[in-house]
């Protein structure tokens, strides 16, 4: 009997965790990942949900000033395999969740010590650095969040026709 409940607890608990998977790669802003490795062993990693526009403006859906998870669902997540220089600042190696403040001239980004969070529970009292950078706008919209890193270290965060950057470095 001890046999048969065990399987019966095993069988269900494989069940619960394929939809729980399943559920996450059916999300209406799927979940994807960009990652570089800089001189010599620097490893950056960013893994984040990618909303959609769906004909709405970028500053409707994320209000100038206010805190943003900076994509959808859970929090994103910035990692880093060393320390590194940011826009002149160092952060620590280790994982953290990237939140912004956009403005319509310049965009604070925040990366926080609680990474393993749903993306609206930011306490500001965690953040490990802030940096600010200039907003800019293109001229072609974008109709899915996009992050994307290069070889130089330049991490662009685009969606809309609203995009920053900002610089990784060895440190």
């Amino acid at each position: 009997m001890k046999s048969f409940i065990f399987l019966f607890a095993f069988i269900l608990f494989g069940f619960l965790n394929a939809q729980t998977e399943a559920s996450k790669n059916n999300r209406v802003s799927p979940i994807d990942s960009v990652e570089i490795k800089l001189k010599d062993s620097l490893q950056v990693e960013i893994v984040y949900s990618r909303p959609y526009l769906k004909g709405r403006e970028f500053s409707k859906l994320v209000p100038y000033g206010q805190v943003w998870r900076t994509g959808a669902n859970e929090a994103t997540v910035f990692e880093i395999n060393e320390n590194v220089v940011i826009e002149g600042k160092m952060l620590p190696a280790g994982k953290y969740s990237l939140y912004t403040i956009p403005g319509e001239n310049e965009t604070i980004v925040i990366f926080n010590k609680d990474w393993n969070q749903w993306g609206t529970k930011y306490n500001e009292k965690r953040d490990a650095l802030r940096i600010s950078v200039p907003t800019i706008r293109s001229e072609e919209s974008v109709e899915q969040f996009t992050i994307d890193l290069d070889e130089t270290g330049a991490a662009c965060l685009v969606w809309g026709n609203t995009l920053f950057t900002f610089h990784i470095q060895n440190a």
